[in-house]
């Protein structure tokens, strides 16, 4: 049993993966020293809420699934 509720649908999540991975190989190919190492992160961590199917700050938003 998960401790959240997911609130993304099925390709909300898969566009999140493949978004957050090709910004964080851009942020690589594109910049350099700790600004790649930032940007990275930052495209890793949206790739990690598609594939957790839970985002936070749409959580907060009320943006999301309807589930009754």
């Amino acid at each position: 049993m998960a401790f959240y509720r997911k609130n993304l649908g099925g390709t909300h999540q898969a566009v999140r993966v493949a978004l957050g991975l090709a910004a964080a190989v851009a942020a690589f190919i594109h910049l350099s020293g700790i600004t790649a190492w930032l940007a990275a992160t930052g495209g890793l961590g949206f790739a990690l809420t598609g594939v957790f199917g839970y985002c936070p700050m749409c959580a907060v938003a009320g943006i999301g699934r309807r589930n009754s």
